[in-house]
């Protein structure tokens, strides 16, 4: 615990972040005691403003949480009426039958929503039950017990200098002390990280595979556009290179979210996700679909893709991962935020249940039991092994191995057993003379951007005198490692052009942190070879707005 001094504020339970799991959990403790002391800390500047999402919201963590959601008015208003499934080539596609799908991938009875607008009014459902939530509130640092366990966090600490001193308008923050601690942060969080590194929480378990996750909000001619309408697609232009694919979902008010996935366990160090996203776009398809509308907002944000195998113990003493701080995205169905909603419940009933037996600062194994075999583990379980095969074999073997899997998972039985996710994405990374560099087209400016251009479309900001939140554990890996054996695949894995080597005549090689472009993606974090940068919490209120997202 830092030597500065701070007032403190006990809490029943501290939460860290207000996304779907938090607020679930915040909403469930107060339905199920209304003198629980709770308080939810989010470090956007407004509830929603970091919340980048797939965007088809299956209602069944809703449905459990609040069963009157649309009596209250929640902003699900748009039914998902139609779902295709489409295999890329470079000037053609190929329609996949939906009836061979797996009964689990289907979309009838789901929405196409704004995640950051349902926690926005998610939020307010908390605060009517009595839910303290403070936004522009970071929590930069755990607070431990005399006994090794969680007690708290730290949060509202404002005013460091560029170098980490204090600065003049410098202000310490508070403690805020709770009987449990519940991490909501989302992927990578970092004080989850923390969390899992100190008490060895994956110990045992596969590990964490990610993917990059980057979208778009389109405003498309009235006459293209289908309310209700989702398409998935594979193939191209990943081709063998990566594994991924895109989503295409048409919301309201002739808005379409256009999304791309890369999973991160790409080998080729050349590979650029954000222009793989970019060149997608200039498929005839999607082409014709975005051609004569705009842009309207752009962010990026890591994807958890390991599933159960992969999912690290949940709880430590005195706190508890929830939600994609754990991993709970089922990969084939493109969803988490049902999962999360319904790990935000476990936790609540476990916690009021040691709370009325005047516990405080203990593991909360039910939460955990809970989540393992209840809904969550019993979906996720039915398509554990979709990932690994795909890793393994290829994205044509993998539809006909994986959907083969997920129908006998149906069944109750799986002839692969549980496999393995083998290496981390950091070192599935292979030097670059083992592969070709690829060559990107420009983008045109109307269909496809460059990053910097994008990323004025997350409305991020980053107050420039503070301290970088992204650090390197050695000054010396980037120019002296990664470049020479990688060829400096940080300029390029980056969604938001934070990374660049300058190269001056006369001079040294540079390797730059651009901190005020970050989107906050995590990507950095987890797919440097080296693992030698290290994403941590700006000061609360930086980094994206993003509007509808």
């Amino acid at each position: 615990m830092s030597e500065i001094e701070r007032e403190a504020m006990e809490y029943d339970v501290v939460i860290v972040g207000a996304g779907p799991a938090g607020l679930s959990a915040a909403i469930r403790l107060k339905q199920l005691d209304a003198e629980c002391n709770v308080v939810v800390l989010e470090k956007g500047s407004e509830v929603g403003a970091h919340i980048l999402s797939g965007a088809v919201l299956d209602p069944v963590g809703l449905d459990a949480l609040i069963p009157d959601w649309k009596e209250k008015g929640a902003p699900l208003n748009v039914p998902v009426v139609e779902d295709n499934f489409y295999m890329l080539g470079e000037a053609g596609h190929l329609r996949i039958p939906n009836a061979p799908m797996p009964p689990l991938m289907n979309n009838h009875g789901n929405y196409i929503v704004s995640m950051g607008n349902v926690c926005r009014w998610m939020a307010e459902q908390a605060e009517e039950l009595g839910v303290e939530i403070f936004p522009g509130m970071s929590c930069s640092e755990l607070v431990y017990g005399e006994n090794g366990e969680v007690k708290g966090v730290v949060a509202g600490e404002f005013g460091k200098n560029a170098d980490g001193s204090q600065g003049d308008g410098y202000e310490p923050g508070m403690e805020l002390h709770g009987k449990y601690v519940f991490l909501s942060e989302g992927v990578r969080g970092s004080l989850s990280k923390q969390v899992i590194d100190k008490y060895d929480l994956s110990a045992g378990h596969e590990p964490q595979k990610f993917g990059l996750g980057m979208k778009e909000i389109w405003e498309i001619d009235p006459a293209k556009h289908k309310e209700g309408s989702v398409t998935h697609t594979m193939g191209w232009p990943l081709g063998g290179n990566a594994g991924g694919g895109s989503f295409i979902y048409h919301l309201e008010n002739n808005q379409v979210y256009v999304g791309f996935v890369v999973h991160l366990n790409y080998r080729n160090p050349h590979l650029f996700p954000y222009m793989e996203f970019q060149r997608f776009k200039h498929h005839p398809m999607v082409a014709s679909l975005l051609e004569g509308g705009k842009r309207v907002a752009y962010g990026a944000r890591a994807i958890s893709e390991g599933g159960f195998q992969s999912m690290p113990k949940m709880v430590a003493p005195g706190v508890a991962l929830l939600g994609c701080s754990v991993g709970m995205v089922n990969v084939p169905r493109i969803k988490g935020n049902h999962n999360a909603m319904l790990s935000g419940i476990a936790a609540a009933e476990a916690a009021i249940e040691a709370i009325a037996a005047e516990r405080g600062g203990d593991e909360l194994t039910a939460y955990e039991t809970e989540v393992r075999s209840g809904k969550i583990g019993q979906g996720l379980r039915k398509v554990r092994n979709v990932k690994p095969l795909w890793s393994k074999y290829g994205l044509t073997a993998s539809l006909v191995m994986g959907g083969f899997d997920m129908w006998t998972n149906t069944l109750g039985f799986s002839i692969f057993g549980t496999l393995g996710h083998g290496k981390s994405d950091a070192e599935a990374t292979e030097e670059a003379a083992k592969h070709q560099p690829i060559e990107y087209p420009k983008p045109d400016g109307k269909l496809s951007f460059d990053r910097l251009t994008n990323v004025a479309f997350s409305f991020t900001n980053h107050e420039e005198s503070q301290p970088a939140h992204l650090t390197l554990k050695n000054a010396e890996v980037p120019v002296q490692s990664n470049l020479p054996k990688y060829a400096g695949p940080s300029a390029r894995y980056c969604p938001a052009g934070v990374y660049e080597f300058v190269e001056e005549e006369g001079k040294d090689t540079r390797f730059v942190i651009n901190f005020q472009n970050c989107v906050h993606c995590k990507t950095c974090d987890i797919k440097d070879p080296a693992q030698n940068i290290v994403w941590t919490t700006p000061q609360g209120g930086d980094g994206p707005n993003y509007p509808n997202m």
